[in-house]
């Protein structure tokens, strides 16, 4: 088993800066305000300074995976959602679909999604192609 090797200069950082599990919303706000202090020298970083941000940005990541995922919610409304927050028409996606006539069999529900509106639309709205599905 071999030991991780600890520069005094991260020992440093890890005194300014205790990584722990985040617990909470203002924790999470913390870390948040310590990852911004970090990227501010971005450009100046030292090794140890990026392997903290790295650190920090798992905290992060980890602790909103848990407790600000999005609900689940079905290809159409996704969709008619995107429209919203696009200010779109049926007509604006024609060029996705083909024929204005399948734009309106998809937005009544009448016809799914295919392979290729989903990457059409994925392409788009610059969106994972899972958030169709």
């Amino acid at each position: 088993m071999s030991t991780l090797a600890v520069t005094p200069a991260y020992s440093a950082l890890l005194v300014r800066f205790p990584p722990r599990v985040i617990r909470s919303d203002e924790q999470n706000e913390g870390y948040i305000q310590a990852l911004y202090e970090l990227e501010e020298r971005q450009d100046a970083w030292t090794s140890d300074e990026a392997e903290l941000a790295d650190l920090f940005t798992l905290l992060i990541e980890g602790y909103e995976e848990k407790h600000y995922q999005l609900p689940k919610s079905s290809p159409l409304a996704m969709l008619r959602f995107l429209m919203e927050q696009h200010g779109l028409k049926q007509k604006d996606l024609v060029d996705i679909f083909g024929t204005p006539s399948i734009v309106s069999e998809v937005l009544n529900g009448k016809r799914e999604l295919s392979k290729e509106h989903i990457r059409r639309l994925s392409a788009r709205f610059h969106l994972s192609p899972e958030l169709f599905f």
